[in-house]
């Protein structure tokens, strides 16, 4: 996975330095999910993965599943990434580039997860103190789970703050392990 993420970064810095340079950040992560969605494919796998095909057979196949949706400089990007087999990082490439995003508008996607539903109140307070926390804009994802018995789990970033009952109690096992 290391690996991964140092052949992908370059390219993702490069796509955000375009893409910021150009006030296009928001069409370009469209335009770069659109492309992880492409990329996932089993079909599209196959050709990707396909020794026989060269770089510009790759890319101008994928470039024709994408359609009208890629404007001419990522259908360049594309091709770049291709002559340089790297098109199987399209997910890696696209996950930094929303990281460097996130970074230069101040925000953070943020997952918590409770034991049962928040209404809205609570996630507006939530994300209120976490906003405050982090010093930036919280985007929050709430989802549920039963098995953490009760409180809540958040996740941002590297940032894991385990507060659910599953997690107390599994802390407590430990301790009398010791």
């Amino acid at each position: 996975m290391a690996e991964l993420t140092t052949l992908a970064r370059p390219y993702a810095k490069a796509a955000f330095e375009y893409a910021q340079n150009q006030k296009q950040l928001t069409q370009w992560s469209a335009m770069l999910a659109l492309c992880v969605a492409v990329s996932v494919d089993e079909t599209v796998q196959q050709i990707l993965k396909a020794p026989r095909l060269t770089g510009e057979k790759k890319a101008n196949t994928f470039v024709e599943v994408c359609g009208d949706k890629l404007d001419a400089k990522v259908q360049n990007f594309i091709h770049v990434l291709a002559e340089n087999d790297r098109l199987l990082l399209l997910p890696e490439i696209a996950e930094l580039f929303e990281l460097l995003k996130a970074e230069q508008e101040k925000s953070v996607d943020v997952e918590v997860t409770s034991a049962f539903a928040l209404n809205n109140e609570q996630k507006d307070k939530l994300a209120k103190v976490l906003s405050a926390r982090l010093s930036r804009e919280v985007r929050l994802h709430a989802t549920e789970d039963v098995t953490l018995i009760g409180g809540v789990v958040i996740r941002a970033g590297d940032l894991v703050i385990d507060g659910s009952v599953r997690g107390k109690i599994a802390k407590l096992a430990e301790a009398l392990k010791s």
